[in-house]
């Protein structure tokens, strides 16, 4: 049995983590959101990646103050989501009326993911042009889920026109790429693998990306950062990225707690602590 993760110390500032899953880490909810705020992280947007995920995010979200929610067919789960174009229409349709509602925040994660071989590349892309749909007609921040697969996000954001707020989840991008996003004005959202000592790309983009675009995640229960890689993530866990980021920033901790707070705000709207 794995022991509990030591709590971090406390953020000098309240920060937000912008990506998670809360249905995903095994425990109570209430439980998580008590750890993050002693921590420092008063605010978590939990994450739908299929309808049954999307449907409980969205009642979490109704439940809870601090929480958000962001639904969507993830681009993994997209060729087992509908056998059908009328049965994908129906599921979309879903999504769009979850997105409607005022605790969901964002239609995501989607995009798409060439590292695995889920569902075909223009399956994905199909779904990935509908949620961009989904999001600007419900006024929402869209999501994206972008793995190895830069220029096809990229490129289809530019065709299709993006929403007006954009995050990439999980920044898996260089330097370069970080500079492109931050040329259209996307978010960029930096995950605990930022601190593995293999992702020095990860922190060159950091350095690249300017702080008032930057968001911090944990994408819990996955992606621990150091020094607790490989255990159980949450919500708290955010404020060892935090600190990591900001060390690579070369700003105050506190400094870059309101600047991704204020940035979660602008993406996501205002919501209770």
């Amino acid at each position: 049995m794995t022991s509990p993760v030591p709590p971090p110390e406390p953020l000098p500032a309240e920060a937000v983590d912008s990506h998670c899953h809360l249905d995903l880490i095994g425990r109570p909810v209430p439980g998580i959101l008590a750890e993050a705020r002693a921590a420092g992280i008063t605010r978590v947007v939990t994450i739908g990646v299929d309808l049954p995920t999307s449907r409980w995010a969205a009642g979490c979200a109704a439940e809870h103050a601090g929480v958000r929610a962001a639904v969507a067919i993830h681009p993994n789960e997209t060729a087992r989501a509908a056998a059908s174009a009328a049965g994908r229409a129906a599921v979309l349709a879903e999504i769009a009326a979850l997105a409607e509602q005022p605790q969901v925040r964002a239609v995501g994660e989607t995009g798409l993911d060439y590292y695995r071989d889920s569902a075909p590349p223009e399956v994905q892309r199909e779904w990935f042009r509908a949620h961009i749909d989904i999001a600007k007609r419900a006024g929402k921040a869209l999501v994206i889920h972008d793995r190895e697969a830069h220029e096809d996000v990229l490129r289809i954001l530019d065709a299709d026109g993006p929403p007006e707020h954009v995050i990439f989840h999980c920044f898996s991008g260089d330097a370069a790429m970080a500079k492109r996003c931050a040329d259209a004005g996307y978010l960029m959202s930096f995950a605990g693998n930022v601190t593995f000592s293999s992702a020095q790309q990860l922190r060159d983009a950091v350095a690249a990306a300017p702080v008032e675009l930057i968001l911090v995640e944990t994408d819990a229960p996955f992606l621990t950062p150091v020094p607790f890689r490989g255990r159980p993530n949450s919500p708290a866990m955010a404020a060892h990225t935090l600190r990591a980021v900001a060390e690579v920033k070369q700003v105050d901790v506190a400094e870059l707690c309101a600047a991704v707070t204020a940035a979660a705000e602008r993406a996501f709207g205002p919501w209770p602590r």
